[in-house]
């Protein structure tokens, strides 16, 4: 029996039916029924145990004994790789990165499932927007700009490439007139346009400039914008789509990617081997990854999620959020899981950025926020120090911190701060 064709599967919030039994198992563990979001697509990921290794042996296996029509990244040398692309094969490699995207058909991956095999199958997350905070009031402060130094720094991430991995972008945007953006969409069907609104409010947040009025609100205001739409409209996407959206940025040599985005995150659930592989492959071209923590927490009444995925991955560095006061955010998450750290903080608070026009600009709180500055101010470093590799980078972006007297597993390094120039 051949398995469904990859481009036919239509999942996410619309038809929570489609999530796998795994989404039933977590949700009577953790006694979270009253969440409404499936936690998978009902696909299925292939990781190899030893990377990029054995893809043409376990191609041949798919191809051979179960019938799959496979599709990988080779394919793609003279164009974006996209899901909409390959409506004909019914499992799609990475070969970059050693995974292979499977088919809903659970019976099949089950019998894939054998002693001794040299790959392991988990299912295909849904990916989702944190659950941000539109402000009541629509402040036009920029506090974050000035608290991180970025206003007085003498870098701007100039010839730095900076891609947004998110809602896309709205191209006509006129703060953005002058600058040349380069974009990709990733979510079938679906142009880069971002009518959603996240996307563009995190853009302008790490490479944004001014507004109309002059006020600065972006942080590396002259880095070279990359922006890749993964998740819809809705702001929901696949977590395929991300693993898209990563190896675009990479092959493109973006050497700082940003992503706003995740996956609730269980107490004692280990972080996510398809990201660490993706993760691992940007790190090896020389780009350096931060995510959004997550917004679970609700801290007032004495409640702590863990880091959200994919930040909990060893090689991306995870931000959390604060406010003006330097407090961390009502609804940051925490170090709770061994190995899902928090990295730093940054501004995630009332934070002003750009939004898709006729709107123009928007306040908005959440680890989302926070992402970006990191992001900027990451790309403001590979300014600085141009032959840098990610793991200076990080390690310069943490000594650079300013301490505060929170926890490390709320704050991790410290406040975000701008880099200056050497005496």
């Amino acid at each position: 029996m051949k398995p469904p064709i990859l481009g036919q599967q239509t999942f996410l919030r619309d038809h929570p039916a489609t999530a796998s039994t795994y989404d039933k198992y977590y949700r009577e563990r953790y006694d979270r029924e009253d969440d409404p979001n499936p936690l998978f697509t009902g696909r299925y990921l292939l990781i190899l145990k030893e990377g990029s290794s054995n893809v043409l042996k376990t191609t041949r296996m798919l191809e051979s004994k179960w019938g799959f029509t496979v599709a990988n990244t080779a394919d793609f040398v003279s164009e974006t790789l996209s899901e909409s692309k390959i409506r004909s094969a019914n499992a799609l490699f990475y070969n970059e990165l050693g995974i292979a995207l499977l088919g809903s058909d659970k019976t099949l991956v089950d019998r894939l499932i054998t002693p001794g095999a040299d790959y392991l199958i988990e299912p295909e997350k849904v990916v989702y927007i944190p659950d941000d905070l539109p402000e009541e009031e629509e402040k036009r402060s920029t506090w974050g700009i000035r608290l991180t130094g970025a206003d007085r720094s003498p870098y701007s991430g100039k010839g730095v490439r900076v891609a947004i991995i998110d809602t896309g972008f709205d191209l006509s945007h006129p703060d953005f007139s002058e600058r040349v953006i380069t974009s990709e969409s990733f979510v079938p069907d679906e142009t880069i346009e971002d009518h959603h609104g996240h996307g563009t409010h995190c853009v302008g947040i790490a490479c944004g400039s001014d507004d109309s009025e002059g006020m600065r609100y972006g942080v590396a205001n002259e880095a070279e914008i990359y922006t890749a739409k993964v998740l819809n409209n809705q702001g929901s996407g696949a977590q395929a789509w991300i693993l898209d959206g990563i190896t675009w940025a990479v092959n493109n040599q973006c050497r700082v990617l940003s992503l706003s985005l995740g996956s609730r995150v269980y107490p004692g659930q280990r972080y996510d081997m398809a990201y660490e592989r993706a993760a691992q492959y940007a790190l090896s071209k020389g780009a350096v990854v931060v995510a959004a923590a997550g917004n679970d927490s609700r801290r007032s009444r004495h409640q702590y999620s863990p880091v959200s995925s994919p930040a909990d991955c060893p090689s991306i560095l995870a931000v959390g959020a604060l406010d003006e006061q330097l407090q961390v955010a009502d609804f940051s998450n925490r170090a709770l899981n061994k190995g899902g750290e928090v990295d730093l903080a940054a501004p995630g608070v009332a934070i002003y950025s750009s939004w898709p026009m006729p709107t123009g600009h928007r306040t908005v709180s959440g680890t989302s926020m926070a992402t970006p500055f990191v992001a900027g101010i990451a790309a403001m470093l590979c300014e600085k120090q141009p032959a840098g590799t990610p793991s200076s980078i990080v390690s310069q972006l943490k000594e650079m911190a300013k301490r505060l007297s929170q926890l490390p597993e709320d704050v991790g390094a410290g406040l975000t701060l701008a880099p200056m120039r050497d005496e």
